[in-house]
């Protein structure tokens, strides 16, 4: 399993969820099996956001697409920041 790990600070959490949930068809246009939304205790408007994906190429494409999304105008109304983004490959999972 390949997850994508995107962190990034939001201006208002409750304004970015609802943009967030805007794209779930996206999520499923790129096969996202599972997602996974927190946020520190002691920062409301950061978030960590896990993706999980089969291959590492939905992996890749989704990233690709989230690219252009974090680069339009509009994003700038909802994110603080440029967002941190890892993909990682699970090597074991335990019980």
């Amino acid at each position: 399993m390949f997850t994508v790990h995107i962190e990034h600070a939001v201006q208002d959490f409750d304004g970015w969820k609802v943009v967030f949930d805007r794209f779930s068809d996206m999520r499923t246009r790129h096969r996202v099996r599972r997602y996974d939304v927190s946020r520190p205790t002691d920062d409301p408007n950061y978030v960590m956001i896990g993706l999980d994906f089969d291959s590492r190429s939905d992996a890749d494409a989704f990233l690709t697409s989230m690219r252009e999304v974090w680069g339009a105008p509009t994003a700038a109304t909802v994110l603080a920041g440029a967002p941190r983004v890892r993909v990682t490959e699970s090597v074991e999972l335990g019980p």
